[in-house]
C-alpha cells in the first residue's frame, strides 16, 4: 500500500523593533528607535511623503532606481508629477536624480550623500525595521556648535548632513539623566527641550516625518503592497489546493487495505 504524506509549513515573521520614545540610550550610541507609523495604505500620506522628498532630499540625494513615472502608481497623474515635483529640467521618464554635484557634495560635507532608493530596506537593524530608524533619525536633529555644519543627530551621532527640515521642526536640545552603571556615571537620553519653535507643531513634523518615511519605505519597494496582496491569495489557494488533495487521496485508498 502506498502512503502519501503532506506537510505544511508555516512562516513566522519577528519584528525586531524598540518601540520606546526615546526613553533610554542606544547600546552602540544614539536614541533608541521609535516604531514608525504605517503609512502604506494612506495614498494621501505617501503623496505628501513625496513631495517632501522631492523639496528637501532631493537637492542632495539621488534615487537613481525610481523613475517620476512610477509615482502615478500613488493615484498622481502625468501634470502633477509634472507641476508639483519635477523641480529641476528632468523629464517625467527620467530617474530622480539629485541636482548637486556629487564632487561638490563630497567636498562640502566629506562624503558623497548616498542614493535613497532602497535605503528604508537598507538600515533595518537589531532595534528594528529601517522605516524606524529613518523615523528616528529624521526626528532626533539638534544644535551641535562643535560642528561644521551646526547641526548633530542623536541616532547618528558626528553626522556630515545639516538638518535641511529645522526651519520645520524648530531648534530643539536633547536633556539627558545620569545614573551610575557598573560603577560609571552614563547618560540616558530622558526626552527634547524645544529652543525655538518651528513652522509646524511638534506633532505635526512627527506626521510629516511618518509621511517622508512611508514615501521611503514604498519607493523602496513599490510592488510590496501587490506582493503581500498575491501572497495571501497564494497561500489560500495552496491550502485549498492540500485540503482538496487529501479527500481526493482518502477517496482513492478508500477501499484498499
Amino acid at each position: 500500500m502506498t502512503t502519501m504524506g503532506f506537510f505544511n509549513t508555516r512562516v513566522v515573521a519577528f519584528v525586531l523593533g524598540v518601540v520606546l520614545a526615546g526613553t533610554a540610550q542606544a547600546s552602540g550610541g544614539g536614541a533608541a528607535w521609535d516604531k514608525v507609523p504605517n503609512r502604506q495604505a494612506d495614498q494621501a500620506a505617501l503623496q505628501n511623503g513625496a513631495k517632501l522628498f522631492v523639496n528637501y532630499c532631493l537637492n542632495c540625494h539621488s534615487a537613481s532606481f525610481m523613475r517620476y513615472t512610477k509615482l502615478q502608481d500613488l493615484g498622481l497623474t502625468q501634470d502633477q508629477i509634472k507641476d508639483n515635483l519635477l523641480v529641476t529640467d528632468s523629464k517625467i521618464g527620467e530617474t530622480m536624480n539629485a541636482s548637486i554635484d556629487a564632487r561638490q557634495a563630497k567636498n562640502w560635507f566629506g562624503n558623497t550623500p548616498p542614493d535613497l532608493t532602497v535605503i528604508a530596506r537598507s538600515r533595518a537593524g537589531s532595534q528594528g525595521t529601517g522605516g524606524d530608524y529613518l523615523y528616528t533619525y529624521l526626528r532626533g536633529f539638534y544644535r551641535d556648535a562643535e560642528k561644521a555644519t551646526g547641526w548633530n543627530n542623536l541616532a547618528y551621532p558626528n553626522i556630515a548632513m545639516p538638518h535641511v527640515m529645522w526651519e520645520l521642526q524648530g531648534e530643539r536640545e536633547p536633556q539627558f539623566d545620569t545614573i551610575m552603571s557598573h560603577g560609571q556615571e552614563t547618560k540616558v537620553f530622558k526626552g527634547w527641550k524645544q529652543i525655538t519653535p518651528g513652522t509646524m507643531t511638534p506633532a505635526q513634523y512627527d506626521q510629516a516625518m511618518a509621511n517622508l518615511v512611508g514615501y521611503l519605505q514604498w519607493m523602496a519597494e513599490p510592488s510590496q503592497s501587490q506582493r503581500l496582496s498575491l501572497g495571501a491569495w497564494v497561500l489560500l489557494f495552496l491550502a485549498v489546493l492540500i485540503f482538496s488533495t487529501w479527500k481526493l487521496n482518502k477517496a482513492f485508498w478508500k477501499d484498499i487495505k
